[in-house]
């Protein structure tokens, strides 16, 4: 067989790009969770050999950490520089807009805290943080401190929402959510558990909008007594 035929029996290898690569995973991800998004699984979405995807990604972990940054690029980080608004509502619109991309994609949040947030995007959304905290009246220390707490309450809570529902895609709305949960904690034995029985209601709500910015506003009562204490600290 010439080279000539050998070339056409084969064909043409498939124009490939980062962006399609990415675009497989985060489609796998939201259709079955993490298990579904082998470089496998990806490459057949493409349209590719395997190895045609290590051409881009030397693994897996890699197409992670680019889904990561497609994701966290996705945030609009003007909403910081906003002068016009004060710190505390630059930082809960943030957290909003944080909290509505990703319960589009659950599976993805799973990813984020199970690994390095290292990437540009991830990078410079810390770094606005810092500077907005620091122009709060924070010292270094107390602003990085700051930091991670938010980071830590923003993507905790959105974690345990994501918890909550064990089927991939993007999550049910908040009332679909609350009604279920409120149906579910209503069996709970009150003279076993007359508290939480008690509680039950409040509960059911844990995984709506107003319990997570109650539980921002905290937090950020907190840092702003910080920031206003002599030396901010």
């Amino acid at each position: 067989m010439s080279v000539a035929s050998e070339g056409k029996r084969r064909g043409r290898r498939r124009a490939l790009t980062e962006d399609e690569i990415v675009d497989a995973a985060l489609s796998l991800l939201d259709g079955g969770g993490v298990e579904a998004m082998s470089i496998r699984a990806v490459a057949a979405r493409v349209g590719v050999a395997p190895n045609a995807v290590y051409t881009y990604f030397p693994d897996k972990a890699a197409i992670v950490r680019a889904l990561v940054e497609r994701l966290l690029g996705q945030v609009d980080h003007g909403m910081f520089t906003d002068g016009a608004r004060p710190w505390e509502d630059r930082v809960e619109a943030v957290a909003v807009e944080l909290r509505n991309r990703l319960s589009e994609h659950p599976a993805a949040v799973g990813l984020m805290i199970g690994g390095p947030m290292d990437g540009p995007h991830a990078l410079s959304l810390n770094e606005h943080l810092l500077r907005l905290l620091a122009g709060a009246g924070l010292d270094p220390d107390e602003a990085a401190r700051a930091s991670y707490l938010l980071i830590v309450y923003i993507f905790g809570s959105i974690a345990l929402e994501v918890a909550d529902q064990h089927r991939p895609g993007p999550l049910p709305t908040e009332d679909a959510r609350t009604a279920e949960r409120r149906e579910r904690f209503a069996r709970t034995p009150d003279d076993t558990f007359p508290l939480t029985a008690a509680a039950a209601p409040t509960m059911a709500g844990y995984v709506s909008t107003e319990q997570y910015l109650w539980g921002l506003h905290r937090v950020l009562d907190g840092i702003a007594a910080r920031a206003a204490a002599p030396g901010g600290s």
